[in-house]
């Protein structure tokens, strides 16, 4: 009778490597990379506050609440998507997790594209005993955002382009446009046709990764319409559910030159009223500037107390 060796007879322990908390004590390059893009934002904030944010805060300002209402909501859609995927991810705090999301949108606005990730990387590596490796997940969170953002492009210009035809054509952006669609088309493909190499998240987060952030983006869209009709209580609200589907539009568009020109000279023709619709579309620019610049000092504050305590 052959005799098992004396570790057979012992359960063996599942392999855990990958769950262990990454050994950050030592290492302050994710405090340091917090401190640069911090004050990257500070200086991207103070330059658009000269450049055109003042001009906008002197337009007419809306005088409904519902309108600020609104507005907060819309400001608050993009973090409390995010904080939703990294929760379930997670389970990350929600005071904690808030304030770093929306530095990581701040970032994103005011300083470069996916700095705001690089942001959100190293303050998710500083919470090592959170959250053992977050590169995967942030990386399939950010690509699932740009494919959800360009799936619903494509959509609205299946939508907008029969309707918006004749402007396209005589401002001279037809051609554009129709380029811009399958820049957008392309590449998403390469992220769909590799997926499993790409991502590292189950295919049913994944999906549910990319229903949150489509939610979200027509959630968005929903609330800035509501947000212009309780300014313009004058225009329809369809209209406005309209124009806020095209300015989604726009924004995504990467051959468009000019994308704030094409929205107001299409939003102008719809609904006319053109000093006080540019008006409008400047304060809400402005605005959220504003909210960017106190939410920084607020958090600069916040650390700061933390730190005495």
């Amino acid at each position: 009778m052959s005799i098992a060796p004396a570790d057979a007879a012992l359960p063996r322990a599942p392999d855990i490597a990958g769950l262990e908390p990454l050994r950050t004590v030592g290492s302050r390059w994710p405090m340091i990379i917090s401190g640069l893009l911090t004050a990257a934002m500070v200086i991207g904030l103070v330059r658009e506050l000269l450049a055109s944010g003042l001009a906008g805060l002197n337009r007419a300002v809306p005088q409904s609440p519902w309108f600020y209402l609104a507005f907060g909501l819309l400001y608050l859609s993009p973090p409390i998507g995010d904080w939703i995927i990294f929760r379930r991810l997670w389970n990350i705090p929600f005071a904690g997790g808030m304030i770093a999301l929306i530095k990581k949108r701040i970032a994103n606005e005011v300083v470069f594209g996916y700095s705001g990730e690089a942001y959100f990387y190293a303050w998710a590596r500083s919470k090592a005993k959170m959250v053992a490796a977050p590169f995967g997940a942030v990386k399939d969170v950010s690509i699932l955002s740009a494919i959800a953002g360009n799936m619903i492009t494509l959509a609205m210009i299946a939508v907008a382009l029969p309707l918006g035809y004749d402007l396209l054509r005589s401002a001279g952006y037809l051609r554009e446009v129709a380029g811009s669609a399958l820049i957008v088309a392309g590449t998403s493909l390469p992220f769909l046709i590799f997926s499993r190499r790409v991502f590292s998240l189950s295919r049913r987060t994944l999906w549910w990764v990319f229903m949150v952030h489509c939610l979200r983006l027509v959630g968005g869209s929903v609330l800035i319409a509501t947000a212009w009709h309780f300014a313009l209580p004058t225009v329809a609200l369809g209209m406005w559910l309209f124009l806020a589907a095209a300015r989604l539009l726009v924004s995504r568009l990467p051959l468009i030159p000019n994308k704030d020109l094409l929205f107001a000279n299409f939003a102008i023709i719809l609904v006319g009223q053109d000093r006080t619709l540019a008006g409008l579309i400047a304060f809400t620019s402005a605005i959220t500037l504003l909210v960017h610049i106190v939410l920084i000092a607020l958090f600069g504050l916040y650390g700061l107390a933390r730190r005495r305590a």
